[in-house]
């Protein structure tokens, strides 16, 4: 079961320091806030910071005066860098898919500012313990169900294509930036001939899974713990229809959290025969959908590396590049099983200086 949240505070939380880049938005902000204050109860001298995402969105929290909902969360999306239009259409989706998202209760789209459902403090990773696989398995269970009500939802032309370009464009992040400009690697010759043909054979795997809604990042750090039964799913702003391998290969195969591979194994086949029974387009073999998974896993796993590189490198956010070893294991060790993919191994030994493997593990990095 899910540990409840804390109870509401009884009193107004003090205000903490928000800082505005651009001191006219701040003004824009205070005066939309203050303008739908009266109609959802909000004490807007209380808003302060709840967190910051790798994009350009900010999130805060704020009070209310209401016991059924006593915090809200505010979205700062600066419309000149962030389109919040498929964070509308997406949590509409999920509602109507039985997902608990957070409800967009206003919107000031010309300047980005939306106020949403607070889900809470608790994401299911700050409760997991890799030490403990069993224990985590209940909040597994209800991820699983939260994937599958999102992907029976699915219909095609609703959401953007997962396509080759898209595909070819993300996994292009990796060469760009994390070997040409974080490693400082030229990517030329027999290192940029071997990665185009493991990229080829990874892209053409991924297209070969049917379609569905795809949230994109579907991880622990993006699931809310709550006082319900249903655990919440944030950060589906970047959903797409695309190969049913993604997410399950995204929640197994974690940014932030790794598992040892006979608990990987064990929620995986949990999710493909829950997948089966619901009538999903899994494969009806374990052995080639779980094939599937790693290589949908290869995919994420070179295009993050390459993100958190871009983060790191562009936006001066240098927390991210240190995981990026969990990644790069995940791809030495996936690709390790794959004598078609031995040339993407020799390429990770080049680049990171290191030597070739044998076996495979999700070892903790």
């Amino acid at each position: 079961m899910t540990a409840p949240l804390p109870p509401a505070p009884l009193a107004p939380s003090p205000a903490e320091p928000i800082s505005w880049t651009d001191p006219k938005r701040a003004e824009v902000f205070r005066g939309w806030l203050e303008g739908i204050a009266p109609a959802h109860r909000l004490l807007p001298d209380t808003v302060r910071l709840a967190s910051v995402d790798a994009s350009f969105r900010r999130y805060f929290r704020l009070d209310t005066t209401d016991p059924a909902a006593p915090t809200r969360i505010v979205m700062d999306a600066p419309p000149d860098k962030e389109n919040s239009d498929p964070f509308v259409q997406v949590a509409k989706l999920m509602a109507e898919a039985g997902v608990l998202a957070p409800a967009v209760l206003e919107w000031d789209r010309p300047h980005g500012f939306l106020l949403l459902d607070d889900l809470g403090r608790q994401t299911m990773l700050d409760v997991l313990d890799p030490a403990r696989p069993d224990a985590s398995r209940p909040l597994y269970d209800e991820a699983i169900d939260a994937l599958i009500r999102w992907q029976l939802a699915s219909k095609p032309g609703v959401l953007p294509p997962y396509d080759r370009a898209l595909l070819e464009r993300e996994l292009a992040l990796f060469p760009e930036w994390y070997i040409g400009r974080h490693r400082g690697i030229a990517v030329e010759g027999k290192l940029k001939e071997r990665l185009d043909r493991s990229f080829k054979l990874i892209v053409d795997s991924n297209l070969a899974s049917p379609s569905v809604y795809v949230h994109r990042d579907f991880m622990p750090r993006n699931l809310m713990i709550g006082s319900g039964p249903k655990l919440g799913v944030l950060d589906f702003q970047d959903a797409v229809y695309g190969p049913i391998t993604y997410d399950i290969a995204s929640l197994m195969r974690d940014a932030f959290l790794s598992w040892d591979e006979e608990f990987v194994l064990d929620i995986t086949i949990r999710y493909w025969v829950a997948a089966r029974k619901a009538g999903l387009p899994v494969d009806e073999d374990f052995g080639a959908f779980y094939r599937a998974v790693e290589w949908m896993g290869l995919q994420r796993h070179l295009k993050v590396a390459g993100i958190f590189a871009r983060i790191t490198l562009r936006d001066g956010k240098p927390r991210y590049l240190a995981d990026t070893p969990r990644f790069i294991a995940y791809i030495r060790a996936t690709a390790g099983r794959y004598m078609e993919l031995t040339p993407l191994v020799r390429v990770i030994d080049e680049i990171e200086g290191t030597s070739a493997i044998t076996g495979f593990a999700y070892g903790r990095v």
